[in-house]
């Protein structure tokens, strides 16, 4: 049996381990979650969807954290460190929590009859669950990867399964239209238990496997809605559910005009849930209050204004410039992009080409991202020009294109960083080299 004595050391043979990153199927895993006799004896929340995801799990940590339970939070992919994945009560699990974890899997991979070979995002996924399963917790959110039905964390059955939102992404694996990849993220759906779906205009392949295995479907504008309270002084709004209503709720504190859909599918589950995770108004707002989430629409203090938001397809890209159009006047907007090259560049580029002045424009460390070249061909091709008051330049890392964003903007300006979590996650770590 393979062992190693750091977290470093197990992540870079993981990565290494299995011949291809993306395998989709539960057959393996499940093998390695039956041999590891995992089971999670608290209430479960599963929370998929293409975007929206990583904010819906942080407000439901909030909340509960706020009303006094002890939550176990998965998300991924990480920023700055992989222990980001396997938050237990609001920080980050340590090395040490997380090794006997990884040597349990291990333990268990290598006892079948027939070993298995499992994913990175497989094998890790199975250590974090192990973990909370060894912890006296109270609640536990998962978020899931890609997909959905296939993806690794729909191993657990959960006693409620959140949709947020669905778009056209990761269409090689999950198909290319929404109804499509709608079927797959309604696989996290169980049989008689609460299934809500945020997105405004659910498909409807999405409704049919729902009924076709008899969840409890919660609709968002059906079952439950929110509703803004205009012209009040301090800005307000209200949640509206089968048997609850919130009102004279704050704002969250993730910014952006699309986190009320979110906020309202975050109450929608815990409403589902009430009987055994019972929440006060008081802890909503409490909750709303502190949630905090790196990279989602991120507004950093000082000048000139920075934003880092990891959206990386054509609709966290409208959501974007929607945002950056409300933040109010600046000279000029300078963009650190870099992105993957199996996604929509072009789709991208035409939501937020109207928002940017200047481009810098950034390689990545991976295979499959799209070159600075390659970018720049995008915009070309979309009508962006070299002039007195718009550019375009290339740079090989995320910190080279920051550090020429930050020589060029002046106070008046504001740099956006967006495209992928690696180009979030190299300016973050640019920054706060800085800081030391």
């Amino acid at each position: 049996m393979t062992t190693f004595s750091s977290l470093g050391a197990w992540l870079e043979h993981l990565e290494s381990a299995h011949p291809v990153g993306i395998d989709m199927g539960l057959t393996r895993i499940r093998k390695v979650k039956d041999a590891l006799r995992l089971e999670l004896r608290c209430p479960v929340i599963t929370v998929g969807g293409t975007n929206g995801k990583g904010s819906t799990c942080a407000m439901l940590e909030s909340i509960l954290r706020a009303g006094g339970y002890r939550v176990g939070c998965h998300t991924s992919p990480h920023l700055l460190e992989f222990n980001e994945r396997a938050r237990i009560d609001g920080r980050n699990a340590t090395d040490e929590e997380l090794l006997p974890h990884f040597e349990a899997v291990e333990a268990a991979r290598t006892s079948l009859a027939e070993p298995v070979s499992l994913t990175y995002f497989e094998f890790t996924a199975l250590a974090i669950l192990h973990l909370y399963a060894s912890l006296p917790l109270d609640a536990v959110i998962l978020e899931v990867g890609l997909g959905g039905r296939l993806d690794a964390m729909n191993i657990v059955d959960a006693d409620c399964a959140v949709v947020t939102s669905i778009d056209i992404d990761h269409t090689e694996y999950l198909g290319d239209t929404r109804e499509k990849i709608a079927f797959e993220k309604a696989g996290i759906f169980r049989p008689g238990r609460p299934a809500i779906c945020a997105d405004p205009a659910a498909p409807q392949t999405l409704i049919d496997h729902a009924h076709a295995i008899g969840a409890q479907l919660w609709l968002f504008g059906r079952d439950f809605r929110y509703e803004g309270q205009a012209g009040s002084e301090r800005q307000q709004w209200s949640y509206v559910g089968p048997t609850q209503r919130r009102s004279a709720l704050a704002y969250p504190a993730l910014r952006g005009a699309n986190q009320l859909i979110n906020t309202s599918a975050a109450l929608a589950a815990l409403e589902a849930l009430r009987d055994r995770l019972p929440v006060s108004a008081q802890d909503i707002r409490l909750g709303l209050a502190n949630v905090e989430l790196p990279g989602r629409f991120q507004v950093l203090p000082g000048r000139p204004a920075v934003v880092l938001d990891v959206g990386h397809n054509p609709h966290a890209a409208a959501v974007l410039a929607q945002n950056l159009g409300s933040m109010g006047f600046f000279r000029y907007t300078y963009a650190v992009f870099g992105a993957m090259r199996d996604k929509d560049i072009a789709g991208v580029v035409k939501h937020l080409k109207g928002e940017v002045d200047h481009w810098c424009l950034t390689d990545l460390p991976l295979g499959r991202a799209a070159s600075a070249q390659e970018l720049e061909q995008v915009l070309r091709e979309a009508g962006v020009e070299d002039g007195p008051d718009s550019s375009i330049k290339r740079f090989a890392s995320p910190a080279e294109a920051f550090q020429d964003a930050l020589s060029r903007a002046t106070e008046d300006d504001r740099i956006a960083v967006f495209g992928s979590f690696y180009t979030v996650a190299g300016v973050m770590a640019y920054r706060k080299s800085r800081q030391h």
